[in-house]
């Protein structure tokens, strides 16, 4: 992956380090008044309309009804491509989930940023059933 700074791709890193630490409120912040999160594009019980959450309220809601019950976020970018106003990450997703639970999400997710170095939408690219599939105990580390 290139560490090249683009004001994309430092946007995308501030939204992951956000999600990490479970700043809430940090990570609305990174969005323009009038951005969007599709996470994933299109319709999926977590889009019944397909549409995206519009706004900062959106947003936030967004935030409640999904990261909230997540109990650790981790990111594994496997690449990254910087393009005009835009970052495409090629990434993992580990989810940490109640009950000792891991989720992961392999998708591309795509950061807009604006010349305010705002966020104006994260679009994610993954397939709903195919991260559910993976819902497993987490590993064990081997003792050592």
């Amino acid at each position: 992956m290139t560490e090249d700074e683009h004001p994309a791709r430092a946007a995308s890193h501030r939204s992951m380090d956000a999600v990490g630490r479970k700043a809430r409120d940090e990570w609305v912040a990174l969005f323009a008044e009038d951005g969007f999160v599709q996470d994933p594009v299109g319709r999926s019980p977590l889009d019944e309309t397909g549409e995206g959450h519009h706004g900062h309220e959106a947003i936030g809601r967004f935030w409640d009804a999904t990261i909230a019950s997540i109990e650790r976020v981790e990111f594994e970018i496997h690449d990254s491509f910087a393009s005009g106003d835009e970052v495409a990450n090629v990434a993992t997703i580990l989810a940490h989930l109640p009950g000792g639970l891991l989720m992961r999400t392999d998708g591309v997710f795509v950061y807009d940023v604006g010349p305010d170095g705002l966020l104006r939408s994260l679009r994610a690219f993954w397939e709903w059933d195919r991260a559910i599939a993976t819902i497993a105990p987490t590993p064990t580390p081997p003792d050592g």
